[in-house]
């Protein structure tokens, strides 16, 4: 992902003397080094008892590991309860964004300053079971670069829970990507995916699917889910309808990013078509004498053609512009990775 500026945009709330993040090397046994990044918004209750228990586990693993909190814009104490849970946890960092910025943004931040070489993703909320990281790390052994969580026994509202079900076979459905649970906040993924996905607006719930388009290897294991803690859900109805809005934005930069004249053109030479049949008609009736100036399908005709070269038109300026994208930076969406190398025999 590209860096975010440290400045104005954030402040680091991180007492130098107590911070020992993890330097990025794999641990002597070759166990895998873990940045755990953890959005909070208004989760100071929670993260009171979170952040012991995740780091608990992160112990536990023997594993070479920080602990990023990304601060968005809380207004109820979270500044201060992370000040004392850094002065007493050294491989805790707390990041403070000082307005609300969304998810995104903040997995965005902490995905930039993580040092180690595997992400863990986790909300602050309690819902998500720390002991469930090994076996989603682990699953990373058998060439998966991105694992999520899969809630087995959802404990939600009963209007989440069957909207998002809705939503989850609908993004199979459009993507192509198999899951069940695209939208989980436990998630385990190599720092490959992460510089390679911009996320951005409210796209961290496609992560699963801008990661399979990018070529990585996605899967889904079933964990524990929890009820929240303390207070309230930060999401109402209305994520439902982003979510759809934001699965088109994913269907057209996943599948037509590089040809968007086939999308638009599609939709000029439907509206095209549509027009073209309704002048027709009107052009019968006058040959038949009958009237057609007054006639609404003559109107609603001129109108689907004029939207049939405006569709056109979107489609050859956005074909223009990926070419001269490709041109100027090179035409490598995916950026190559050398698996190995024959040795050449003298």
């Amino acid at each position: 992902m590209n860096a975010v500026p440290v400045e104005p945009n954030l402040e680091m709330d991180e007492p130098a003397a107590s911070v020992a993040p993890g330097d990025g090397a794999p641990s002597d046994d070759g166990a895998p080094s873990i940045s755990m990044v953890i959005p909070a918004l208004n989760e100071a209750e929670n993260l009171v008892e979170t952040i012991p228990q995740a780091i608990a586990v992160l112990e536990e693993m023997q594993v070479d590991y920080e602990v990023i909190v990304v601060d968005d814009g809380s207004r109820d104490g979270t500044r201060e309860v992370m000040r004392q849970l850094c002065a007493t946890y050294p491989h805790l960092r707390s990041i403070r964004l000082r307005r609300n910025a969304g998810k995104a943004t903040a997995l965005t931040i902490g995905f930039d300053l993580a040092k180690n070489d595997v992400f863990v993703m986790m909300d602050a909320d309690g819902q998500d079971e720390p002991r469930e990281i090994p076996g989603l790390v682990a699953k990373l052994d058998e060439g998966f670069d991105l694992v999520t969580g899969r809630r087995a026994t959802r404990h939600d509202r009963f209007l989440k829970r069957h909207t998002s079900q809705i939503y989850n076979a609908t993004t199979s459905w459009v993507s192509g990507v198999p899951g069940r649970d695209f939208n989980s906040g436990l998630k385990v993924l190599r720092r490959e995916v992460a510089e390679s996905v911009d996320i951005y607006g409210e796209l961290h719930r496609y992560l699963p699917v801008l990661a399979a388009w990018s070529g990585f290897a996605v899967t889904e294991v079933e964990v524990e889910h929890h009820p929240r803690l303390h207070g309230k859900t930060k999401y109402g109805i209305a994520r439902f309808w982003r979510g759809f809005f934001d699965l088109g934005t994913v269907k057209f930069i996943t599948s037509y990013n590089r040809r968007p004249f086939h999308l638009f053109g599609g939709f000029g030479i439907f509206s095209a078509l549509i027009g073209t049949a309704l002048l027709v008609w009107m052009f019968v009736r006058h040959v038949m004498g009958l009237p057609v100036g007054d006639h609404p399908a003559l109107i609603t005709g001129v109108l689907f053609e004029v939207v049939a070269v405006q569709f056109l038109s979107f489609g050859l300026l956005g074909e223009l512009l990926v070419y001269l994208i490709t041109t100027r930076g090179g035409n490598r969406p995916i950026p190559p990775t050398e698996e190995a190398r024959g040795v050449r025999v003298p």
